[in-house]
C-alpha cells in the first residue's frame, strides 16, 4: 500500500493537484465524501467517514432505527477509506486557480461591498418574532419603501452616529439607501482593495450593531429576519 501511495503522491504533485475529491458510492449510487487539501489527503493516507453515510436514502434521510442499529455500531464510528490507485481521475470541469495569474500581471481585485441589514425592535425573548422598529415619527414601517428618503430619515440620529463612528475608524463608507424589505437598509463602501475592505466590513458590522443598540433598536445582517 505504501508503494502505491507513493506513486499516487507523485502523480498528484506531477499534475499540481491542490484539492482531492475523495468519493465513495452509497447504496443508492450517490457519491458521498470529502474535499481535502492535497497535503492533508497525503498525510492521512485517505479519509475518514462515518459509517452512517452508507445508509442514507436518496433524499438524505436515514433508514428506520431498528434497521439502522442492526447494521451499524450505535457509536456511529468512522470508516477509514483508503485510496484506490486504479480509480484516480482528473476533474476537467473544476475551476482552475487564477489568483496567481492576476498577481503575475500586477493586477489586484477591486471591490465595493454593499452591506444590507435590517433594523428591528429590540427583542428580549428569542421565542417571539422580530418586529419593525419605531422611527422618529413614532410609527413602525408597514410595507416596502425601496429608495424612500423619508423612510431612511426615520433613523437619522442612528445613521449620523454610524457615519461619525466609521469616520473615526477610517471605514470608507459611501451611500445609504433604504432597500426593498421592511426596515431593510443598505450602506455601500467605496471601491478599494478586497482584503482591506474585508477587514473594514468586520468592524462595520460590529459598529452598526452598537449604534443600533444606542438608539434602542437592533441591527441584524440575516437575509430575511422578518416577514413583509
Amino acid at each position: 500500500m505504501s508503494n502505491n501511495l507513493d506513486q499516487l503522491t507523485d502523480w498528484l504533485k506531477e499534475h499540481k493537484i491542490t484539492e482531492v475529491e475523495c468519493l465513495i458510492s452509497d447504496l443508492t449510487g450517490i457519491t458521498r465524501g470529502k474535499i481535502s487539501p492535497t497535503n492533508k489527503f497525503i498525510a492521512e493516507k485517505g479519509m475518514r467517514l462515518p459509517e452512517s453515510v452508507l445508509l442514507q436514502t436518496v433524499t438524505g434521510d436515514y433508514v428506520d432505527d431498528d434497521i439502522y442499529y442492526e447494521l451499524l455500531d450505535p457509536a456511529d464510528i468512522d470508516m477509514i477509506c483508503r485510496p484506490d490507485e486504479n480509480a484516480v481521475f482528473l476533474v476537467p470541469w473544476a475551476i482552475e486557480p487564477t489568483a496567481q495569474l492576476y498577481a503575475d500581471k500586477g493586477w489586484q481585485p477591486i471591490v465595493a461591498p454593499e452591506m444590507e441589514f435590517y433594523l428591528t425592535k429590540r427583542c428580549e425573548d428569542p421565542d417571539f418574532p422580530l418586529q419593525p422598529p419605531i422611527g422618529r415619527s413614532g410609527r413602525p414601517e408597514t410595507g416596502r419603501q425601496s429608495f424612500s428618503i423619508e423612510a431612511a430619515n426615520e433613523f437619522d440620529p442612528l445613521f449620523e452616529d454610524v457615519y461619525d463612528w466609521c469616520e473615526l475608524q477610517h471605514l470608507d463608507l459611501d451611500t445609504l439607501i433604504h432597500e426593498d424589505g421592511t426596515a431593510q437598509m443598505e450602506i455601500n463602501f467605496r471601491h478599494g482593495n478586497a482584503l482591506s475592505l474585508a477587514d473594514q466590513i468586520l468592524v462595520f458590522k460590529r459598529t452598526m450593531r452598537e449604534a443600533a443598540l444606542k438608539h434602542n433598536v437592533a441591527a441584524t445582517f440575516m437575509a430575511k429576519p422578518m416577514t413583509g
